[in-house]
């Protein structure tokens, strides 16, 4: 039995940890890796939602980038992240974990409309609830929906499962130099302006007192390690 510190929990996954060591796309690996540890935090009593973002498939602000409308380039980004939903469904079901997808644009024959009620009571009854297609509006990245869904279902910590294993003061892989927070403020993250969250989102989960923590997917384990409170990785307060 854990020694449960946070009882419902929203887990934020960023497109590009699907991809593994992959360049593009899902590794099925890194799913069916996912789902053992969720599985884990379920059997022990945890409440989990899942947020996931699309970068591996396609990133709107790459796309505007590159010349594409913005608005048009974002709603492409949501149906990313729907397809990233409906992988993580079907690799959190071969564990016999009951999961529901729910998008905030509707497309009934793939998934359920987000309904903030009907999420709740999924999570109350041990169900995986997994959001899809972000926010439904442009301009607001998945860490904002991330930020938003955690208020919504009352969630007490976003687990930022990240390819980096904690926040640094700048990328580690380019700077040696850079520091490596073990805890960190709200105030302090939007202050200094360290890429934790975007500003919208860390903004938000200062707002409602939304706890951060910051830690590698990658590393066994480590999902329920955050869960209990343990000291990986990067908390945000």
């Amino acid at each position: 039995m854990s020694d449960i510190r946070y009882k419902r929990v929203l887990l934020k996954l960023s497109g590009e940890a699907l991809m593994g060591d992959g360049q593009y796309g899902i590794d099925p690996k890194v799913t069916d890796h996912l789902a053992k540890q969720v599985k884990e935090l379920l059997a022990v009593g945890h409440e989990v939602g899942v947020v996931v973002g699309g970068g591996n498939i396609f990133r709107g602000m790459a796309g505007a980038a590159g010349g594409m409308e913005r608005a048009q380039a974002d709603y492409m980004g949501m149906l990313a992240t729907v397809m990233n939903a409906m992988a993580l469904q079907d690799a959190f079901e071969a564990e016999g974990l009951p999961t529901r997808v729910q998008t905030a644009i509707e497309m009934r024959e793939v998934a359920e409309p987000y309904v903030r009620r009907k999420a709740i009571s999924h999570l109350n009854h041990g169900k995986v609830v997994i959001f899809g297609a972000g926010t439904g509006n442009p301009f607001f990245s998945t860490d904002t929906t991330a930020a938003l869904r955690a208020a919504e279902i009352d969630a007490e910590v976003i687990l930022l499962a990240k390819k980096v294993d904690a926040v640094y003061s700048d990328d580690p892989e380019t700077n040696p130099n850079a520091v490596r927070y073990e805890s960190l403020t709200h105030k302090e993250v939007l202050e200094r302006d360290l890429k934790v969250m975007d500003s919208t989102a860390a903004s938000l989960c200062r707002d409602n007192d939304i706890a951060i923590h910051v830690f590698a997917l990658a590393e066994e384990g480590n999902v329920m390690k955050a869960v209990c409170g343990e000291k990986i990785g990067t908390t945000v307060r």
